[in-house]
């Protein structure tokens, strides 16, 4: 995978369970220069009615599905 320069942001998913025994996701994207400073910005977007039952966070560069390669083919394009 392509590092980005030091000036240029990475994109990120952030899937955030939440819920107990009822397990519930809420996903959202982040654009950061790096996985401390998107966890931060994730943090500010959890919404408040679910904030109190958060129990993991977890965090993923999201690749651009353009350039990502499935079974069968050669590679990125």
């Amino acid at each position: 995978m392509r590092r980005p320069s030091v000036d240029s942001a990475m994109h990120y998913q952030i899937t955030i369970r939440y819920g107990g025994a009822r397990q519930r996701y809420h996903t959202l994207g982040v654009e950061a220069a790096d996985a401390p400073t998107a966890l931060r910005a994730a943090a500010d977007a959890v919404p408040a009615e679910i904030a109190p039952h958060v129990d993991l966070v977890e965090l993923r560069i999201a690749v651009d599905p353009e350039r990502r390669s499935y079974v069968g083919e050669e590679g990125p394009r």
